[in-house]
């Protein structure tokens, strides 16, 4: 398998370089590409103008053994890269019928005049195959000239993406490229900073030297990558070594790969047949989101209460009017309750609750922004824990979501039914340079 193939992504479109739309596509097909072994070597943003198009295209077609295209294949004017791509490799522009009844076939399922202008799709390069799109009009295109492939994908990323996943990397691998296998293996992590997950893991890295070690810290969680730099990836000396790095890193472990937190949560109860429910202020619906996102979640899932207002947590949950006076909207009292008012509203057996200052306004000496308590209801009782996280609006929601998704994960790996719940009082303080510093502590056996 070649070990120095130069893959180049052309990711194309004004909104990129204007802020509109984030370069998700280099995320994607860089993560995709490196999870089986081969490593993306650029990646070039550039306008849907013809000469930008030339210039970004013939400076990674010169060198590069695989050119990934996105964006640019729409019906409409602006949509460039078909036709300059082309244009550069000295190819004409053929017909394609098939595509045309394809792009008919979709408009008349949706009950839609189809537009002169979407035959434009249906144009390919000589000699080029067509991807074919389940989900939208513009087909993909690949043509290979001598030893160089080139993949030309449509911009949406619904449609990007099954194209990439269930045509493209194939079509890579069974080239020789790179293996259909994973070339590492991924420990995901939660709860552990950067720093302190590297001291609990270097004896066992020292005792396999031979197993390279990458980390990647993203929103409180941290994933390990464990590969053999120079070979193809035995695995199951890569999960033996995974095994130690789990039975070491204990709670902080989440799993094996790339399971969401909100995934594992949803396994555990859907084998034990419980439910729950989630009742939200500060995070505006994005704890729901977290297990909608989940296919099959209504298994689960009962539902979610998003309650911004004092006046929405008082009647939608039934959080007393005394408690918000007495304690405040942001407090462990009222996420309690809050978390208790979602399990008996929606008939759930667990609850989770979030309520806090996610900033840039708000906050008080006690509470200042950023703190958020998150309310965990179970069988065994209603606790809380609250969290200090200093940052950017949207930070502080996402950190709070993955923190209280967290906490349950903790709790059901750690208690059964039948037992006795004891909670430990806790500081956390995480002075790793990639992530800023968060306090968090958990109320000792806070019941009402």
């Amino acid at each position: 398998m070649p070990t120095s193939t130069k893959v180049d992504l052309i990711t194309l479109g004004d909104e990129l370089l204007l802020g509109i739309r984030e370069n998700g596509h280099l995320h994607y097909i860089g993560g995709e590409l490196a999870r089986h072994g081969l490593a993306l070597r650029r990646n070039v943003s550039c306008r849907d103008l013809h000469d930008e198009i030339i210039e970004a295209f013939e400076q990674s077609w010169k060198t590069a053994d695989i050119v990934i295209t996105t964006g640019g294949l729409g019906p409409t004017s602006d949509d460039n890269t078909r036709e300059v791509i082309a244009e550069v490799l000295g190819r004409e522009l053929e017909f394609n019928a098939d595509i045309e009844a394809h792009i008919q076939a979709r408009f008349d399922r949706i009950g839609r005049v189809m537009c002169e202008n979407n035959l434009k799709q249906c144009y390919v390069p000589h000699g080029a195959e067509v991807l074919h799109n389940p989900h939208g009009t513009a087909p993909g295109i690949y043509l290979r000239l001598g030893e160089k492939h080139l993949f030309m994908l449509p911009g949406p990323a619904s449609e990007l993406r099954p194209m990439f996943t269930e045509q493209v990397l194939p079509r890579i691998c069974q080239d020789g490229f790179c293996s259909i296998d994973d070339a590492y293996l991924q420990i995901r992590t939660m709860g552990i900073g950067e720093s302190a997950l590297e001291i609990k893991l270097r004896p066992i890295l020292d005792a396999n030297p031979d197993v390279h070690i990458a980390y990647c810290a993203h929103q409180g969680m941290v994933d390990v990558r464990l590969s053999q730099e120079g070979k193809e990836a035995d695995y199951a000396h890569l999960r033996a070594v995974g095994d130690e790095c789990r039975e070491a890193l204990g709670h902080d472990f989440v799993c094996f790969g790339h399971c969401q937190l909100a995934k594992s949560i949803f396994n555990y109860l859907r084998a034990h047949e419980r439910t729950l429910a989630v009742a939200e202020s500060c995070t505006g619906g994005l704890l729901a989101n977290a297990f909608t996102d989940i296919p099959g979640a209504s298994k689960v899932f009962a539902g979610g209460i998003v309650c911004y207002s004092n006046e929405s947590k008082m009647e939608l949950l039934g959080v007393p009017e005394c408690i918000i006076l007495q304690h405040g909207a942001v407090s462990a009292e009222c996420a309690v309750a809050m978390a208790d008012g979602a399990a008996e509203r929606l008939g759930t057996d667990y609850a989770l609750s979030v309520t806090g200052f996610a900033g840039p306004c708000g906050g008080t000496e006690e509470n200042p922004v950023g703190t958020v308590y998150i309310g965990y209801h179970s069988p065994l009782g209603t606790w809380c824990i609250r969290m200090v996280h200093p940052g950017e609006r949207v930070t502080v929601k996402v950190r709070a979501v993955n923190r209280a998704l967290d906490i349950m994960r903790r709790k059901l790996n750690k208690y059964n039914f039948s037992e006795a719940l004891v909670c430990e009082c806790h500081e956390l303080r995480d002075d790793d340079e990639e992530e800023e510093e968060a306090v968090e502590e958990e109320i000792d056996n806070r019941r009402f």
